[in-house]
């Protein structure tokens, strides 16, 4: 075992989550550290990452192995896991964070577990209820942030509104873009459009001028490029999530197999753009971009697909540790406490 360095920052990993576990979180997470030259904290049963770690190559990574007992199963609910796992991975990673032993958490497994997890042992932000989980898909133009897309199925009007005022704030501070604009996820772009949940919503938006709401959107701007946000419920959002990894998995091997049944001219021009089609595969492929922060906690949390391979895992460590360099959470903290109208109008609207 190395000894985790006392330099920050210091990423707490739930080896055990995931379709894989620790056979890819752990090298994952020590790719990641010996890329950042930072530590990381590989959380789970001892015996099984320590059998995992004879077959790594952890020389010169700064990490230390935190005994977890228990690992919260896909299958189980997250209160269940909260009141009768106290001892799972994710559980213990999330105390870590409370007590200062970490910086930030990332984890290959439940995403409701990480919500639940997250919100009542680290807390939540000043005046954020529930905690998004925000994507940054791919677009024509620039990427577009799309949010909730799992961590809250069943939402009131007024989170939607804080996912809105959320996004707003990590577009601001992590994409740099300084007047993003945000489109409610609608059946149509016109106003009236929608479910009693997206209208509700859309009548919040459109009472304030402190975020450059621009009304409804539809499933196709996500990848126009259109507009910066797009706020949606979890259960819609992660039916797009799902949508958008399904549709570009499906696009490359309907390729491939045309390419194999063309012409001699076509595979002859396929070679010729066989640059163009590996650039786009790294475009849509979700282990490129590590995993999805969850916002609105006092703390950084960075949820991976459960599917995740090492290198998922790695740029998902990796995204943590930057976030933590950056101070992102504090700013985005800072960001929404200091809006005190929206706040104001948050609460107004809730009673």
């Amino acid at each position: 075992m190395s000894p985790a360095s006392c330099a920050a920052p210091v990423i707490a990993v739930d080896v055990m989550g995931g379709d894989f576990g620790p056979s890819v979180a752990v090298p994952g997470a020590l790719e990641a550290a010996r890329k950042g030259s930072f530590s990381v904290l590989l959380v789970g049963d001892k015996d099984v990452v320590g059998n995992t770690l004879k077959e790594c190559n952890a020389e010169g990574v700064a990490y230390e192995v935190v005994h977890a007992s228990q690992t919260a199963l896909m299958g189980e609910k997250p209160s269940d896991i909260l009141r009768r796992k106290k001892d799972s991975s994710i559980q213990v990673a999330c105390r870590l964070v409370k007590d200062g032993a970490a910086q930030g958490v990332v984890s290959p497994g439940h995403s409701g577990a990480s919500a639940a997890c997250g919100m009542f042992i680290m807390g939540r932000m000043t005046g954020i209820d529930r905690p998004a989980l925000v994507s940054v898909l791919p677009s024509e133009k620039q990427p577009t942030v799309v949010l909730d897309v799992g961590a809250n199925v069943d939402c009131k009007a007024y989170h939607l509104f804080q996912f809105g005022l959320m996004a707003d704030a990590f577009t601001k501070t992590v994409l740099s873009r300084p007047n993003p604009s945000i489109g409610l996820l609608s059946i149509g772009e016109e106003e009236g459009k929608g479910n009693t949940l997206v209208k509700e919503a859309y009548d919040i938006f459109k009472l304030t001028n402190n975020v450059n709401f621009v009304g409804n959107v539809e499933g196709k701007d996500i990848f126009s490029g259109e507009v910066d946000i797009i706020v949606c419920d979890g259960f819609v959002g992660n039916v797009v999530l799902k949508l958008a990894e399904g549709l570009s998995g499906s696009l490359s091997r309907i390729l491939k197999r045309e390419l194999l049944n063309s012409t001699v001219a076509a595979k002859i021009g396929s070679l010729l753009s066989k640059g163009a089609f590996s650039r786009f595969s790294r475009f849509v492929d979700y282990a490129e971009y590590g995993g999805a922060p969850l916002l609105g906690l006092q703390g950084i949390v960075i949820v991976c697909h459960g599917r995740s391979n090492a290198k998922a895992v790695s740029n998902a460590v990796g995204m943590a540790a930057a976030f933590v360099k950056k101070k992102t959470n504090e700013r985005l903290n800072a960001n929404i406490c200091a809006n005190e109208e929206l706040n104001r109008f948050s609460k107004a609207v809730k009673t």
